[in-house]
């Protein structure tokens, strides 16, 4: 069996060259995190490849962030306000583009919690795409212009935030992409669910 140090997810799981059909990641008692090709007994599973590779990012060379729905949430309200984003749909893209992980970075090299492209921050006027805050303004100024762009049709914004808002123009609707549709359907899905958490209800 194979452990290694967290510091080397991004190679197993960049690597050509690293062909482990399972790669886990798994979190101590003490909260040390290791990575194996199998199942660790006495372990709690965190997270496996396939899983990663669903959620379209990968860690970086840094220690795996412990975010979660709360802990960004000032965040994420400050700059829903600012730019009139509801706050769950923001809440509902940053769960599916980095899984709350500020140091998660997409197969395309987009880092942070809402995964902002270069271009996009440069635009935005976010420097460190790795501090949650400037990600999240970043992130939730791009969602604003799309919105404006596409009418506020949702459906259509999430396309453009993974796809881009050429493909989207191009296709006239939702591009023919396995990958963007179902990011769109996922976000959707735990959009309505972010909802109960900021509005209540059930």
């Amino acid at each position: 069996m194979k452990l290694l140090s967290k510091f080397v997810v991004s190679a197993l799981l960049i690597s050509p060259n690293i062909c482990f059909e399972e790669v886990y990641i798994y979190q101590g008692p003490n909260g040390e995190r290791i990575i194996s090709d199998r199942p660790v007994s006495g372990y709690e599973l965190v997270t496996t490849r396939d899983t990663l590779k669903d959620t379209g990012y990968i860690l970086a060379n840094k220690p795996i962030g412990t975010g979660g729905p709360t802990e960004f949430k000032h965040y994420i309200r400050s700059a829903s306000r600012k730019y009139g984003v509801d706050p769950a749909l923001v809440q509902a893209v940053i769960q599916v583009e980095s899984g709350f992980n500020p140091n998660a970075v997409s197969k395309k090299g987009a880092p942070g919690l809402m995964q902002v492209m270069t271009g996009t921050a440069f635009q935005y006027n976010v420097v460190d795409r790795f501090d949650p805050r400037q990600n999240i303004n970043g992130g939730v100024r791009h969602l604003r212009d799309l919105m404006d762009h596409f009418d506020g049709e949702i459906p259509l914004v999430l396309a453009a935030y993974n796809a881009g808002a050429g493909a989207v123009k191009r296709h006239q609707g939702i591009p023919p992409y396995s990958e963007t549709r179902r990011y769109v359907n996922k976000v959707l899905a735990i959009h309505n669910q972010y909802r109960k958490f900021w509005y209540g209800g059930t």
